[in-house]
């Protein structure tokens, strides 16, 4: 494809009419195949951190991470850029998807070639855009002048979404300020995955955050209630007010009132002086209860009154004062089985209760495990200061299929604990780490995905060639049938390149 054609395809794809995610990523792999390269990534900044929006050739979790520029002196170089950087074959600098090339036959990359290049929307660095190859050699001088015009064609693409979704939301009558593949929460609060369940809790959400109404969170331990509620009150008209945190459960009985409500000077012994609680704190904004059913008896009769009234009455005060407060609150437990055993107010519950929203436990979301897989693994490679930590096919395998009762939690405690495994078992740190299923620690996990064994091999000849070609047919049925018949996570459950496994399985019969 010359420089014309690669010009013109992506004039194409830019006035097709497509969402703006789909034609980002119509983009990426219009440029994977152009330039002959392992992958394409691009990335949107969001203060200090990049996180990818459309990507080609990157093994899945990486599309979880989230790098902070500083971490990445290659970044960092695009970044401080505005024409194309290369960087040699041989550079010292780590670059930061080492190990995460999908057709890398080990994933462990050594050497490999590597250029990017800032993009700018309005005036203003909106992120950068990656090539990887695993060859020396892939990327020259020319290469760089091509990337260079096409990086505008890019920005206009992400100009043109941001301009639709910016009609959508006048449409809609929105508030100003959406744009497309805005980057809505920071690295540590952002809710990660993409998957239908997730999607469908979240465009409820985004629905219900505007009507200033009370939101009850329902959901196991671990599933992050906390985060839907932080993201509810960055939707929220209230978002530019505080949102303040109560964790119930932690509330000793004889302090409870006081830390809700506020008390007066002496209304107890060591009350020195007047303390507003946290209603005061959140007036204007949202006052979020985490484990609201922990809530004493006592304490649930005097927050009734506040949601009925609008009024809370300090410890040791006589009169009452108005506040501004929406409560958002959430809870692991059956609350209408507490009603009914009468642990829990009924006036009290249907108050909090007016919208009610299930958080999806992890294993009915379990696509969005290697995502979050990913997120996890970049946080840990920073925090053991590792050059690569990535996940082996056969863990990740092991990861999906588990049913973690303790949800999200705990899968970020298991790959945290398993990075320091590997590093403690002789791993270096300049070495590109990978996790294997046996440091995962999960019940019944396997050390490896297939367990071949005489009664695998049916065949009543003993050439060697038959015997191979049969147990190659097994092996890729049962890989094919755990990854519901989908060939490129087959190649991944496999550990081989997609393309020689469509080849092997059309010689041996099964395309």
């Amino acid at each position: 494809m010359h420089e014309t054609s690669l010009l013109e395809t992506l004039v194409a794809d830019l006035v097709t009419e497509l969402p703006a995610v789909v034609r980002l990523q119509k983009l990426v792999t219009t440029l994977r195949r152009h330039f002959h390269c392992g992958a394409v990534v691009l990335l949107q900044q969001d203060q200090q951190v990049l996180r990818p929006i459309a990507s080609i050739g990157l093994v899945r979790e990486a599309l979880g991470r989230r790098f902070i520029t500083e971490q990445h002196p290659r970044l960092t170089a695009i970044l401080a850029a505005r024409d194309t950087v290369r960087f040699e074959p041989d550079s010292q600098l780590s670059d930061p998807y080492d190990g995460l090339i999908e057709d890398s036959p080990d994933g462990h990359l050594a050497v490999h070639d590597c250029m990017g290049i800032a993009l700018y929307v309005e005036g203003k660095c909106w992120g950068a855009l990656t090539l990887d190859a695993l060859q020396p050699g892939t990327f020259d001088a020319d290469a760089m002048r091509e990337l260079q015009r096409a990086s505008l064609l890019v920005e206009a693409a992400i100009r043109m979404g941001q301009i639709e979704q910016s009609i959508r939301a006048l449409r809609s009558s929105r508030r100003d300020g959406e744009t497309a593949l805005q980057n809505e929460a920071s690295t540590g609060s952002e809710i990660i995955g993409h998957s239908r369940a997730l999607q469908q809790v979240l465009q409820e959400l985004k629905v219900v955050a505007s009507a200033d109404l009370p939101v009850l969170l329902l959901g196991e331990t671990g599933v992050g209630k906390e985060l839907f509620a932080r993201q509810l009150h960055r939707w929220s008209s209230r978002s530019k007010q505080p949102l303040v945190y109560v964790n119930c459960a932690a509330l000793p009985e004889s302090l409870a009132e006081s830390e809700l409500f506020g008390h007066t000077r002496g209304a107890f012994s060591g009350a020195a002086t007047e303390r507003a609680g946290k209603f005061d704190s959140a007036d204007g904004g949202t006052l979020f209860l985490d484990e609201v059913g922990e809530l004493p008896a006592a304490i649930q009769a005097k927050l009734l009154r506040a949601l009925q009234n609008g009024e809370i009455q300090r410890l040791g005060s006589d009169t009452a004062h108005k506040v501004d407060v929406r409560i958002v609150a959430a809870t692991n437990r059956d609350l209408q089985q507490q009603v009914k055993s009468g642990d829990f107010r009924a006036d009290l519950y249907h108050r909090l209760s007016v919208y009610p929203l299930p958080i999806p436990p992890l294993r009915e979301r379990r696509e969005d495990i290697p995502l979050l897989v990913g997120h996890f693994l970049e946080l840990n490679r920073a925090r053991l200061g590792l050059r690569a930590l990535r996940l082996s096919s056969a863990a990740e395998h092991a990861l999906v299929q588990y049913q973690w009762p303790g949800n999200v939690r705990e899968l970020e405690h298991t790959v945290s604990r398993a990075a320091i495994k590997a590093l403690s078992q002789g791993a270096e740190r300049t070495d590109i780490v990978s996790i294997a299923p046996e440091l995962l620690d999960l019940p019944n996990a396997p050390t490896a995905i297939y367990q071949v064994d005489s009664e695998t091999l049916t065949t009543t000849s003993l050439n060697l060639r038959d015997a191979i070609q049969q147990l190659q047919t097994q092996l890729i049925e049962r890989a094919l049938k755990q990854a519901d018949y989908k060939w490129t996570q087959a190649a991944r459950i496999l550990e081989v390149d997609p393309s020689n496994l469509h080849k092997l399985a059309q010689r041996l019969g099964l395309k």
